[in-house]
């Protein structure tokens, strides 16, 4: 595969093709030497990992939704292979003091292990809560989108690995073609609920939140039932209003204190 290092690549990944292997967690974890998270049960269907973390790059989330109609209607599940969104406007990117993170000739987030220093600036900067420090070596670690492989023209792992093509790589512009197609598809279908997230043009072009996403999805309810949020807010820019709002405050506090201490 060659890749064009004018075009941004990334993920789309379709929720309703999704059959919860676990191909990509496994594929992920082989290509990129990650540790074992254990084979606990969780509670949480057939999840045993739960969440992204320093250690799991990958993420199958299995969503137990109750089935409509009469009491006992049978359950199914809601299945999404959630990953780092590699964002446009990426607020692990702007947080970072060291520059250990930066934004690849593909156009991925990537954390640099040789510059990173552990200070976890970016942990609370992510809205997806995404990046995390290991206990291991006490360092930000997060998905890559294989980068290694990018550089010699080959797909990342958990795509190749998926057998129903639920993710797919490839340029963004021609992912997000397909996507719009797809839904349409679903729609003509009678599939109401199926929508598109990650792809708001106008957030990219502003500072609210995290812009278009380079990893993106196709979900067949509200972002909430996989634990996305509908609305992104990047940490960094609500500091100045809470700045003002603090310095509003000290000011009335110290208004109060010298009216009470003149009366006294």
């Amino acid at each position: 595969m060659m890749l064009d290092a004018r075009r941004p690549v990334g993920f789309f990944t379709d929720t309703s093709l999704c059959i919860g292997c676990k191909a990509c967690e496994v594929a992920c974890k082989q290509w990129n030497q990650l540790p074992s998270d254990g084979y606990e049960f969780t509670g949480f269907s057939y999840d045993n990992t739960r969440m992204l973390s320093a250690t799991t790059w990958r993420h199958v989330a299995f969503v137990e939704e109750p089935g409509a109609g009469a009491p006992g209607a049978q359950h199914f599940w809601l299945m999404l292979s959630d990953v780092c969104k590699h964002c446009s406007n990426a607020g692990c990117l702007q947080a970072c003091p060291t520059g250990a993170i930066v934004r690849t000739e593909f156009g991925t987030v990537y954390v640099q292990q040789d510059v990173c220093n552990g200070c976890g600036y970016c942990v609370p900067a992510c809205p997806y809560g995404v990046i995390e420090l290991s206990p291991l070596d006490h360092q930000a670690h997060k998905c890559t989108l294989c980068y290694d492989r990018l550089k010699v023209g080959e797909e990342p792992a958990c795509a190749k690995a998926c057998p129903t093509d639920s993710i797919q790589f490839g340029p963004l512009d021609e992912l997000r073609d397909h996507a719009h197609r797809r839904l349409r598809d679903l729609h003509d279908r009678g599939v109401a609920a199926a929508r598109l997230y990650g792809l708001d043009e106008g957030a990219a072009k502003g500072t609210a939140g995290e812009g278009t996403l380079g990893a993106f999805f196709l979900l067949l309810d509200e972002p909430e039932h996989y634990n996305l949020p509908a609305r992104v807010e990047l940490p960094q820019n609500t500091v100045a209003a809470s700045s003002v709002l603090t310095a509003l405050t000290g000011l009335l506090l110290g208004l109060g204190a010298a009216l009470a201490f003149r009366r006294r």
